[in-house]
């Protein structure tokens, strides 16, 4: 029997396949922004590693192959929990760790670092790592949020989140790149 929550066409089932293109369809724009973000930061990586300055790599996914297609491609899932996007190494000799996020919303909230994330975080700076949390708010706005400043955000900013306003003192130059390391002492090892 047919009835208002199943029947093709009906109101509700309108409203729940139209639910699920948005979602569908920010899913897919968010992914696509999140990649523009990365491939903004590796072209910045790439010219660290080219005047010396840096070597800072992405850190790979860790996951398994469950089904080869056959055509190179395959299927896979994700085998343990994301660990922070970028490590490396600055001239010098000092580690470094990040986590980049991009988000279209005013606000970057706190809880987007994952609890494995955070982990990675607190044991590279327990070693006097630079660790910090790199920020693109709606495309435009580049800010890299130490790691402590990030982790007490509730009491710096009586909130769990930065706005644009919170996050202008953190703000790096975008010129022909992200300058997303100016600030940070780097030896010229030449």
């Amino acid at each position: 029997m047919l009835n208002s929550e199943t029947e093709p066409g009906s109101a509700f089932s309108e409203k729940k396949e139209g639910d699920i293109m948005d979602y569908s369809y920010n899913n897919c724009a968010n992914r696509a922004q999140g990649q523009y973000f990365e491939e903004i930061i590796a072209r910045s990586l790439e010219y660290y590693l080219e005047k010396g300055w840096a070597s800072i790599e992405k850190t790979p996914e860790p996951m398994k192959t469950i089904k080869n297609n056959g055509d190179g491609t395959f299927q896979a899932v994700f085998t343990k929990k994301a660990q922070p996007d970028y490590k490396g190494v600055l001239s010098g000799g000092q580690a470094i760790i990040f986590e980049a996020k991009y988000t279209e919303k005013d606000r970057i909230y706190q809880n987007v670092v994952t609890k494995e994330q955070e982990t990675y975080l607190e044991r590279y700076a327990s070693l006097n790592a630079r660790c910090f949390i790199m920020v693109c708010l709606q495309g435009s706005g580049f800010y890299r949020v130490p790691w402590t400043v990030w982790k007490g955000m509730k009491e710096a900013f009586g909130h769990k989140y930065m706005t644009r306003i919170n996050l202008e003192h953190y703000k790096v130059p975008r010129k022909s790149i992200v300058h997303l390391l100016d600030g940070l002492e780097l030896f010229d090892c030449s």
